[in-house]
């Protein structure tokens, strides 16, 4: 067991990674932090992704290159998720930005209350 995290460490980075996230989203009352551990879950994802797809001494997928070959879509995959947690990121601080003018607050537990008292 301790070899196999030896030579594959960036999985153990992943999973730190990604429970640092989900701990983030979870544990925070602020929705600015809650994006904040968003974005570094899908930080862990994109990481997973990568790090599966890595091939010791391959080279990339060219005619003049010699086997093995790195597969691309792992990697064209990960840049379209980036283009996509992006966006969303971006639509939801817009969001922020509107909870906040309704409410005068980023506390999810103030503002649950006050949709409650409605």
């Amino acid at each position: 067991m301790m070899d196999v995290l030896a030579t594959r460490y960036y999985y153990l980075v992943t999973f730190v990674v990604l429970g640092l996230g989900a701990y983030m989203m979870i544990a925070n009352r602020n929705i600015v932090k809650k994006i904040i551990g968003m974005n570094v879950f899908q930080t862990g994802i994109f990481l997973f992704f990568i790090a599966a797809a890595y091939l010791d001494g391959a080279n990339p997928p060219v005619l003049t290159a010699e086997p093995p070959y790195v597969s691309p879509l792992p990697h064209v995959l990960i840049l379209t998720a980036i283009v996509v947690g992006v966006s969303l990121t971006a639509v939801a601080l817009g969001l922020v930005v509107r909870i906040y003018a309704e409410y005068g607050t980023l506390d999810a537990e103030l503002i649950r209350e006050v949709r409650h008292d409605e």
